[in-house]
């Protein structure tokens, strides 16, 4: 078994407010879970109004299909027009890791 996260350091746009930030957040991360075959969620950054950490996970048995998924992730949060990717970092890991 292979299990995969990544994490996307975002700035937001024009956003000054906790309301205008939960409004950029929430349908994207909305938008992961509905497209992808992954658990994701706001993870950090909560008290800054222009940054959101959203994290994804992603369980499967292949490492290939692993990557394609975190890879497919990364590029559709990349194209998002009102988030810039600052960063993008993820991790593999097996059930045989110790």
């Amino acid at each position: 078994m292979w299990i995969g996260w990544i994490e996307f350091d975002l700035l937001l746009g024009d956003v000054h407010s906790r309301k205008a930030k939960r409004s950029v957040v929430r349908p994207l991360v909305a938008e992961l879970r509905r497209r992808f075959p992954v658990s994701v969620a706001e993870v950090g950054h909560l008290d800054l109004h222009r940054r959101a950490l959203v994290g994804a996970g992603v369980v499967t048995g292949d490492s290939a299909h692993l990557v394609d998924v975190l890879d497919q992730l990364e590029r559709f949060v990349a194209a998002r027009p009102e988030t810039e990717l600052l960063s993008a970092h993820r991790g593999l890991h097996t059930t045989e890791d110790e």
